[in-house]
């Protein structure tokens, strides 16, 4: 995720202070990853930096001045553009858990253990998203809904590659 895009997609109605970006990005993206402070403003700064933001205005207070943003014309195109633009698939094609099979393969251990406790792992995290969707507003079930088809994608791998443990083993291991 760009959280330099996202945070100038949340400029977009209206300007804001770094703590009002921070709450608003945490409360619709960060469920399982909050903004640290420290990234929001390092981010802002480069924002500044870039021209893609302006400081609106500044406040004093008890602390530290607040600077309240605000997005410019080039963020707003900026963020138009990354909207426009796919994201790149992730075709998985050098897998930690394939390297795990194999090497287990490889060095002669099971590699059907690797498979049923990777499989028992995705179950777990099957349940516990499964829960939070049922809990969950409509984006929270959007978001465990993409995680959930991953996980079964991952599953079915996994199935397959049980069922073709042999032929892998034959493979992979020089006789």
């Amino acid at each position: 995720m760009s959280i330099g895009h996202t945070l100038l997609g949340l400029l977009e109605s209206g300007p804001r202070h770094g703590y009002d970006l921070k709450r608003a990005f945490d409360e619709k993206f960060g469920h399982d990853r909050p903004l640290h402070y420290g990234q929001v403003y390092s981010t802002m700064s480069r924002l500044l930096k870039h021209g893609f933001v302006e400081v609106d205005g500044i406040e004093a207070g008890g602390g530290p001045e607040r600077k309240r943003y605000a997005i410019t014309d080039a963020g707003i195109t900026d963020v138009e553009q990354w909207l426009a633009t796919p994201e790149k698939p992730e075709p998985y094609l050098q897998s930690t858990l394939y390297t795990k099979v194999v090497l287990a393969l490889l060095t002669h251990r099971d590699a059907a253990d690797v498979l049923d406790t990777q499989r028992a792992e995705h179950l777990r995290s099957m349940r516990i998203l499964t829960d939070r969707k049922r809990k969950g507003d409509l984006a929270d079930q959007l978001i465990c809904d993409h995680a959930l088809f991953h996980l079964e994608a991952d599953l079915r791998w996994l199935e397959l590659t049980a069922a073709r443990l042999e032929k892998l083993r034959e493979a992979v291991v020089a006789p």
